[in-house]
């Protein structure tokens, strides 16, 4: 397939495949595909009357210490707090960013109803203007926390917002997870932006590259209101840059054509 992890490209696409079977109308022809993403987070477990189930707690050792420091060899650091359209239009393709200073969060919710405020002409709770904002729901903290888990939401249902936030309220970039269709991509395009792609599934990892946290605008919305995050050294690759150029489509390519050029052996 040449998809890769990621969708980045790369020779490993599919890990691994469960088929099941379940009894059903014939009429329906029901196919249900889950993901990594959901598909590691449950647990099972045998109920037979002799009273609650126990589940066992993992234990911390038993995982590696996974430890990362910034590397500004391979890396570009970038002042969030002075960032101009100039030089988020500079960034190239697959370049790997450590973000420091303030951005802004807004997922679904958030989108639409600042969707919404705009079309009626009322004013926003914050200025985007030359911010960029990062598609994240935040888990709340626990004990001396900052913010809990932290990881980016799939970009792509922000895609029929794009154009609006680019245009209508000076945001200049963006962060999420995975590819941006094209109608994304035509306005980062037109709009001279870029999209930069966080680390999917290491929620807990970006969350400690954030060292301040606050809500400053939609509360009542839960983690999904608008935080400002103040970060450190936060790792990203510029997924799409300023010419419309789409690592998500770039990369795959060069792995096809790198895998058909792979000898088959027959045993």
């Amino acid at each position: 397939l040449g998809i890769g992890a990621q969708g980045l490209g790369g020779l490993t696409t599919v890990l691994d495949v469960k088929i099941m079977d379940y009894p059903t109308h014939a009429a329906s022809l029901p196919v249900a595909m889950i993901p990594n993403c959901a598909a590691t987070r449950h647990v099972h477990f045998h109920l037979d009357g002799s009273g609650p189930a126990h589940l066992p707690t993992p234990k911390l050792e038993d995982w590696p210490q996974v430890t990362w420091k910034a590397d500004t060899n391979v890396a570009t650091r970038v002042n969030l707090d002075t960032l101009t359209k100039e030089e988020v239009a500079s960034w190239k393709p697959g370049q790997i960013l450590l973000l420091n200073g303030k951005m802004l969060t807004g997922r679904d919710a958030a989108h639409k109803r600042i969707a919404d405020m705009l079309e009626k002409g009322e004013k926003l709770p914050v200025d985007f203007t030359n911010r960029v904002i990062y598609y994240v729901g935040p888990v709340d903290p626990v004990r001396d926390e900052v913010v809990g888990p932290a990881g980016p939401t799939t970009a792509t249902r922000m895609d029929k917002f794009t154009r609006m936030m680019l245009e209508k309220t000076g945001l200049i970039s963006m962060i999420g997870k995975s590819e941006r269709g094209p109608v994304a991509i035509e306005a980062i395009k037109d709009n001279q932006s870029a999209y930069l792609m966080a680390v999917g599934g290491a929620a807990y990892l970006v969350s400690k590259a954030i060292k301040e946290a606050k809500v400053v605008g939609f509360e009542d919305l839960g983690m999904e209101a608008i935080y400002e995050f103040t970060v450190q050294d936060m790792p990203v690759t510029v997924a799409v840059d300023a010419n419309g150029t789409s690592v998500h489509n770039t990369g795959p390519k060069e792995w096809q054509a790198k895998i058909g050029k792979i000898p088959v052996v027959v045993a």
